[in-house]
């Protein structure tokens, strides 16, 4: 997924075994990404973009004018037995294969919106009404249409525009004598109800707490960093010889307080389980759900009524607007490329999109700068007005300023030593060439390369014809390929960057039915990112942050008190609460290229504990961990509990039981005994705390579930006591804004509201 299919990468790694050894050795002593890039390109050959082509074509990209009736009738056969959502993603998919302005796509369009209002979606569902009048809906079905444009109405309280629709069918069935004019009467009797009830709620008022209204203040920050884009003015940007870059708080930092709320600087959608590659071969159409089908490929918005590129099958974006600025921005480029970066990977898409939403000027001046040798092989570089002066500075250079020599600031710093969320930030970031190893590097270039060399076939394409809606992209192509080796080398830094630098993106997505009573979830891969001011975060295997996404900003809170002049720590994914230390250490070792120092290594080295925390004991007195092989010690000098591993491990094994038990009832649903369903969740609550820890995230989530059991089992005080510590874990980790959050706020606010349980007199 991130790196090329893995057919490309043995074919590569074959290639590379059969290189003469002077030329592996060249490669492997190469110390600069141009001379990596230079030579690798040279090695690819025709032989191997034809296979890299074979591999792209085996992906349904393109539109397929067979495919929207398919996905049609499939979605009708969804509908018909009541699966509205699978019938939406299939409809959508017929919307994606159709042409604009044809029958096959107001079709698809009408369809989806039937679906869309049987989910209650009664927005999203007039949006698709309009969509599907705007590319033609055939006359003969309009009034269908109107119909449900009418009762969306009605539903979201617009009744006088819905009156208006009603009347006109009216006198339009009338004059035609239609047999439906009963339908309207229904609707009429319809309208009349819902009007009593619209009228009843506007003398309403808005029952949104005022609580969670002042809350969703803290989701911006309070005060924004002078020195740090993006980040509060509680931390401060240091280097060292050692740790690089990092963040220290500048004063004492309490849990839940916002330190950086970050957008993307790129941001590629994580293309989910694609389907088995068909190598030109005849094969059915996809019906699975992928995430692609669920979240809008720009600003990752979940939606369920997607707008498609006008050329491709598989970009999709939550609303027009969306769509044409990925067009603008960057997928005017990509669009034919679909299934080459399908192949090639989420990484080499990145890169390329990194280098699309940069200026081309900014490149060549850094490029020029790093790759002295490319620009000295008689290729020019265009001279520009727009050339930003400061990049020089972000190379470690000196210069002058009113006489005075000034010290280079730290990197990805601009002259008046500011560190922003920009491509500066993006190329300062190291790629780390040294660490890679000599195949992966060679993987990498002659990726890279066979890009630029179909950018560079786009770009002849696109100049011989007279398309007028391809005459941009061809102006944008053929710029970026007057200077290809400049693009190429810059791409292949970033494609080195991402395995050190790439963040990923992730969602909590609901798992199992929707008709379950008590909510269950599980964290997502969404997308990979990258975020220059979240970069700048060291690692640590007990953090004191945690990071959270909403589409594609990034939000770093503090989950622990922070003293002034502590650094500021985030875990790049080995938790000393999900790892053993040596496994971490060969992880952050062969991922991130260091040894882990952190103070859970230190303790965790320096303790007795064969394995993993979780996998030993812990005294039930002071909570060091228990010793010794039968018989049982507490770690503690000053504790003498001591008790039998057998007694333990069958503790361990009921508890084990009780929580299967637990999630077996919540997935199923079945709380007719919410107290049966309440004891074996608060069961997994005791492994969950040992586990993780009483405020981690993880039990968040599970006192989330166990809140819900007492509200749909009335048990007010026991739900209300739950709600509030779910939600006071849950701010620390995700601020206001966090549904689990805002159900728990209204949660506690319908309990609130609820009339006192009358007590009889004392007996």
């Amino acid at each position: 997924m991130d790196l090329p299919v893995d057919e490309w990468k043995s074919y590569i790694l074959q290639k590379w075994s059969l290189l003469p050894k002077s030329v592996q050795v060249t490669i492997c002593t190469a110390e600069t990404l141009s001379d990596i890039f230079l030579h690798s390109s040279s090695l690819l050959q025709p032989e191997d973009e034809m296979v890299l082509k074979k591999l792209s074509r085996g992906y349904l990209i393109e539109k397929d004018p067979d495919a929207p009736l398919f996905y049609k009738e499939e979605g009708n056969k969804k509908f018909q037995g009541k699966d509205y959502m699978g019938a939406t993603v299939l409809y959508s998919k017929g919307v994606s294969h159709s042409a604009p302005n044809t029958e096959d796509i107001s079709l698809c369009y009408a369809n989806r919106s039937a679906a869309l209002f049987h989910l209650g979606q009664y927005e999203a569902c007039l949006k698709d009404i309009s969509r599907a009048q705007m590319h033609g809906y055939p006359e003969r079905l309009q009034p269908k249409l109107m119909l449900r444009r009418a009762e969306c109405l009605v539903n979201l309280g617009r009744l006088e525009e819905a009156s208006q629709i009603i009347s006109d069918l009216e006198s339009n069935f009338a004059a035609k004598q239609t047999r439906a004019a009963s339908q309207f009467q229904i609707l009429q009797r319809t309208l009349c109800h819902l009007k009593m009830k619209v009228q009843e709620k506007e003398h309403l008022t808005e029952t949104f707490p005022a609580a969670l209204t002042n809350a969703f203040e803290d989701m911006n920050l309070r005060e924004e960093n002078k020195q740090i884009s993006s980040a509060s003015s509680s931390v401060s940007l240091c280097t060292d010889t050692l740790k690089g870059r990092y963040l220290i708080a500048t004063k004492d930092i309490l849990p839940g307080e916002l330190l950086v709320k970050e957008e993307a600087f790129v941001s590629v959608l994580n293309p989910g389980e694609l389907p088995p590659l068909r190598y030109g071969l005849e094969s059915k159409w996809d019906t699975r759900v992928v995430i692609g089908d669920l979240y809008c490929h720009r600003c990752l918005k979940h939606t369920l009524a997607t707008v498609p590129c006008d050329g491709c099958s598989y970009a999709k974006y939550c609303s027009q607007e969306c769509m044409q600025q990925a067009w603008d921005l960057y997928h005017s480029t990509e669009c034919s490329l679909g299934g080459l970066l399908l192949t090639l990977g989420v990484f080499c898409h990145i890169a390329l999109r990194s280098t699309l939403l940069a200026r081309f000027e900014d490149i060549s001046k850094v490029m020029r700068t790093l790759c002295g040798e490319i620009s000295n092989k008689d290729i020019s570089f265009p001279e520009s007005k727009n050339l930003v002066q400061t990049l020089s500075y972000d190379l470690g250079g000196e210069s002058e300023r009113n006489g005075k020599t000034l010290e280079p600031p730290i990197p990805g710093c601009d002259i008046n030593g500011k560190y922003e969320s920009n491509y500066n930030a993006v190329f300062s970031l190291l790629p780390h060439i040294k660490h890679h190893s000599p195949e992966h590097k060679f993987l990498c270039a002659l990726s890279v390369s066979a890009l630029c060399r179909q950018l560079e076939a786009a770009s002849l394409q696109t100049r011989t014809t007279s398309l007028k809606s391809s005459q941009p992209k061809a102006a944008a192509v053929h710029a970026m390929c007057q200077e290809l080796p400049v693009w190429g080398v810059a791409m292949l830094r970033h494609m080195l960057q991402l395995q050190c630098n790439a963040q990923a993106i992730t969602t909590m997505q609901q798992t199992g039915s929707e008709e379950n009573i008590i909510t269950d979830s599980r964290q997502v891969r969404l997308a990979s990112g990258i975020f220059p001011v979240v970069s700048l975060l060291n690692h640590s295997c007990s953090p004191n942050t945690s990071v959270s996404f909403t589409g594609t900003v990034a939000t770093v809170r503090a989950s622990q008190q922070i003293g002034k002049g502590q650094e500021i720590l985030h875990c790049y994914g080995p938790h000393e609460s999900r790892m053993g230390v040596v496994e971490r250490q060969q992880k952050l070792r062969s991922q991130y290229f260091f040894d882990c120092n952190c103070l859970a290594c230190q303790n965790e080295k320096h303790s007795t504990a064969a394995g993993p925390r979780w996998e030993a004991f812990c005294c039930t007195r002071c909570r060091e961990l228990m010793q010794g092989d039968d018989v049982l010690s507490c770690g503690s000098a000053a504790c003498a509990e001591s008790v039998s591993r057998d007694h333990l491990v069958r503790r361990l094994q009921d508890l084990q039981k009780q929580v299967g038990m637990a999630q077996k009832l919540l997935r199923n649903g079945k709380l007719g005994d919410w107290h049966e369903s309440a004891t074996h969740l608060q069961k997994s609550l005791q492994v969950v705390e040992v586990r993780h820890g009483p405020c981690s995230v993880e039990m968040g989530h599970e006192l989330f579930k166990l809140a819900q059991i007492f509200f749909n089992g009335c048990a007010v005080p026991e739900a209300l006591s739950t709600a509030h510590k779910a939600e006071k874990v849950l701010l620390v980790h995700y601020g206001p804004g966090n549904d689990e959050v805002q159900e728990l706020q209204r949660m506690k606010s319908c309990l609130l509201d609820l009339p006192p349980i009358p007590v009889g007199p004392p007996v």
